[in-house]
């Protein structure tokens, strides 16, 4: 039988253990198509991705996969396998293609490990949040500290703003009914440089997210566009700690309300384990 081998990643982390997992098919020519969303479904993680020789000028393709089907694009697959796939190739710079486009992976070293990457992210495209008065019941609360926007750049993402992170710390969502929005419910409050997020898209099968690498560039101009910070600054979002899994994001948006020039996000990862799967 063809063995199909892994790697297990934490993603937004240094702390084997922590950060969110990933299970990166480091080569993934020989599987079947039908076998793809079962495989993902077996690892159990918010996404698995599978690597495919590239088509566009990358170094490689990644296809990425949720429990509930493909995505064209999410932050912590692509940073991952960037640390996954770069650090056996030397690269200081891997470009990884996706479904919305190609994102190149900048890479810093200590020595030959890798100690943390930061991606340039898809520019999102932004609107005001159409079911805003139902996604607030969802989620307890009667009003947003900050418009109610949607950002898609592949995935979709809607931003909630809290009074402050114990009150983001202390939510407590109707599951139930945040599965009848098909977007990435992200709730966030902070100051300056800091600011706490919690993600949740029961929709796409992940109940609550570890660390959302599509999210951070998003509410880094969410705050900018909104002034909470300054187009340029980078701040840090941590995320994760209520289901035990606290992340470290770190992103930067660049340009103006008006024109957004370039998003950035980085974090660290840590490989943690390897097997294969061996099919019929």
């Amino acid at each position: 039988m063809p063995a199909y081998r892994y790697v297990v990643a934490d993603v937004f982390t240094d702390t084997p253990l922590t950060g969110n997992q990933l299970a990166v098919f480091t080569d993934a020519r020989g599987l079947p198509e039908h076998l793809l969303l079962p495989l993902t479904r077996e690892m159990a993680f918010s996404e698995t991705v599978f690597v495919l020789p590239p088509a566009q000028g990358g170094h490689v393709r990644l296809r990425i996969f949720t429990p509930a089907g493909e995505l064209p694009f999410a932050g912590h697959p692509v940073l991952g396998s960037a640390f996954v796939l770069a650090a056996p190739l030397q690269l200081g710079v891997i470009r990884l293609e996706t479904g919305a486009g190609v994102v190149p992976v900048e890479l810093e070293r200590e020595g030959a490990r890798i100690a943390f990457g930061r991606m340039s992210q898809p520019l999102p495209a932004w609107r005001p949040y159409e079911r805003e008065g139902e996604l607030l019941a969802a989620l307890g609360l009667e009003r947003s500290t900050l418009p109610v926007e949607l950002y898609e750049l592949g995935p979709t993402h809607v931003y909630v703003g809290l009074e402050s992170p114990d009150a983001v710390a202390s939510l407590a969502p109707d599951l139930s009914a945040l599965a009848a929005f098909p977007v990435g419910v992200n709730c966030f409050a902070g100051s300056g440089l800091r600011w706490k997020t919690r993600m949740f898209a029961p929709g796409h099968g992940v109940a609550e997210d570890p660390a959302t690498g599509s999210a951070a560039g998003p509410l880094a101009v969410h705050l900018a566009r909104h002034g909470r910070i300054a187009f340029g600054d980078e701040i840090e979002i941590a995320q994760g700690a209520e289901i035990g899994r606290p992340s470290t994001l770190y992103a930067r948006a660049e340009g103006s309300p008006e024109r957004i020039e370039r998003v950035e996000v980085g974090g660290s990862a840590v490989v943690v384990a390897r097997g294969e799967f061996r099919l019929p």
